[in-house]
């Protein structure tokens, strides 16, 4: 019974937060903190490629807020491969990778690899609750080499 009631609306909140995603990614493209910080719930949750971690949306804005000021042609974008609702519970699952690119003086690095955000809806809308980046590649320049 569990999973029927969990499939029932499950359509329209993927669609959803396929959206949410792509809009986040948009704003980390504009480095528009606020944007970013639209779909991310007040005690997210983050574990980064190198394994930084933030807690809160007002720390992991600050994150950003960081980068886009030390890297100007920083950017990140995350591709959902697979996007799993528990609807019964207010709960969903994204799977997919990410990849990130920016510019240091040695020259311009690519890193990306695979993510997971777990979401939740709160007040009727769906938001980010955690996020962990795992590393697969990383090229370009003297930070590839370090280790966290």
């Amino acid at each position: 019974v569990g999973r029927d009631l969990g499939a029932q609306a499950t359509g329209s909140d993927v669609a959803e937060i396929r959206r949410l995603r792509e809009s986040s990614n948009a704003a980390i493209a504009r480095h528009d903190t606020a944007g970013i910080g639209a779909i991310l719930a007040p005690h997210l949750f983050v574990v980064s490629s190198n394994s930084a971690q933030s807690i809160g949306r007002q720390a992991m804005l600050d994150r950003f807020a960081q980068q886009f000021a030390s890297r100007p042609d920083v950017t990140y974008r995350r591709t959902p491969r697979d996007v799993r609702v528990f609807a019964a519970w207010g709960m969903a699952s994204e799977a997919g990778e990410w990849t990130g690119s920016w510019t240091d003086p040695d020259g311009k690095l690519s890193l990306g690899g695979r993510y997971f955000a777990k979401w939740r809806k709160l007040d009727g809308s769906w938001r980010v609750e955690s996020e962990t980046y795992v590393p697969e590649y990383c090229t370009g320049g003297a930070y590839c080499a370090k280790s966290p």
